[in-house]
């Protein structure tokens, strides 16, 4: 045996014996609950970057969830932080975390007065909401309602995480009903209002906002909130690609929901600069959805293949005849001429560039050259 493999199996039956004395350390030991402490807190340092370690540390979580229940805050802390670098990247650890009742605490940590506490609780709802089998579980936990409390009230890093926990749940159709329940679009729509519109706590808040408004309920909460599709459509013009490709899909859902309904309250709020500027500017699906949004904002419907064949100047100036305000109007007759000076420049290089790859046999044979053999 050479010297490297000697050191790799001294290493890992160290590495062995180690996981093996902190299992029994963190084992349920009322009389030396400080040793559980130290263990649990070095547990939680070699599951920081270590995918082998979680493994390795499975069995350790029955015992931490346990923790969870202590009187000790200081033992609280340290087995709430280990589990949470045990859940990460690691569904069963995530199941098993779970299933041993780690909820029932997480939810109280929820409710304490202690901040500290409230953010390493949500950051670990962050992590078990991911999870595809226990998504149900942790929305019928009751965290959502004070998940909201939260975003309203927590520290910053909390309000993040408390929206990234949302967000996970909402792809699970029993949770977003729990969600609309809480009456969740006023204060996202606050969150919009206030926050920097390129913040990525924007861009969790408009994509929850473009899940809602799949429902009824998330659709009459937007447009009753004062402000609410305003905030939406400031998004659009000032976010980032990708909050701003939400924001357009976000009004987009609503007009073909229902455009009767939604056509006017989006148009009152000045998002036709906003559009022009994503059929240029904005990512393909924002420029797909910016087109049809326009489309949809025409006054009389159209059957599809009639829309089709309309230009979007066209489009445009049958909306821009029917905005009121001068300022609006102007402004969007001042993008729309923009728009097309850069689509003139965009078609310009286009032929420059095939004119300049085109070769002679590229090139279309004159008739006079036809005719002579």
């Amino acid at each position: 045996m050479d010297s490297q493999t000697c050191h790799l199996t001294i290493s890992t039956s160290t590495a062995a014996a180690v996981a093996h004395t902190l299992l029994l350390l963190i084992q349920d030991d009322p009389t030396n609950p400080c040793s559980k402490i130290e263990a649990a807190n070095e547990i939680r340092r070699l599951t920081k970057t270590s995918q082998r370690c979680r493994r390795q540390f499975s069995a350790a979580i029955k015992p931490l969830v346990s923790m969870l229940r202590s009187q000790s805050p200081e033992a609280n802390e340290a087995a709430l932080l280990a589990l949470l670098n045990l859940a990460v990247k690691d569904e069963t650890n995530k199941i098993t975390i779970v299933e041993a009742g780690a909820l029932e605490p997480i939810v109280g940590f929820l409710q304490s007065d202690n901040s500290t506490m409230q953010e390493h609780a949500t950051a670990a709802l962050v992590t078990l909401s991911a999870s595809p089998v226990k998504k149900s579980a942790v929305g019928a936990s009751g965290v959502i309602p004070l998940l909201l409390k939260i975003i309203n009230h927590g520290s910053p890093q909390a309000k993040m995480d408390a929206i990234v926990a949302l967000s996970n749940l909402s792809t699970e159709p029993d949770n977003l009903s729990l969600i609309l329940q809480s009456h969740p679009i006023p204060t996202l729509t606050n969150i919009l209002k206030t926050c920097k519109k390129t913040s990525k706590i924007s861009e969790r808040c408009i994509s929850l906002l473009e899940t809602l408004v799949d429902y009824e309920e998330g659709r009459v909460s937007l447009t009753s909130e004062d402000g609410g599709i305003l905030a939406v459509v400031e998004v659009l013009e000032s976010g980032t690609h990708q909050s701003r490709e939400h924001a357009v899909g976000t009004l987009l859902t609503m007009c073909q929901i229902d455009r009767g309904k939604y056509r006017e309250p989006i148009l009152k709020e000045g998002v036709i600069p906003g559009l022009l500027e994503l059929t240029v500017q904005g990512t393909p699906k924002s420029r797909t959805k910016a087109h049809t949004l326009l489309r949809l904002l025409r006054e009389s419907p159209y059957r599809r293949t009639e829309l089709e064949a309309d230009t979007l100047e066209d489009i445009l100036s049958n909306i821009i005849s029917q905005i009121d305000g001068d300022e609006q109007s102007g402004n969007a007759k001042k993008m729309l001429a923009e728009m097309v000076q850069v689509s003139m420049e965009q078609s310009l290089r286009h032929l420059q560039e095939r004119a300049f790859v085109c070769t002679p046999c590229d090139l279309p044979i004159c008739a006079s050259e036809v005719s002579l053999k």
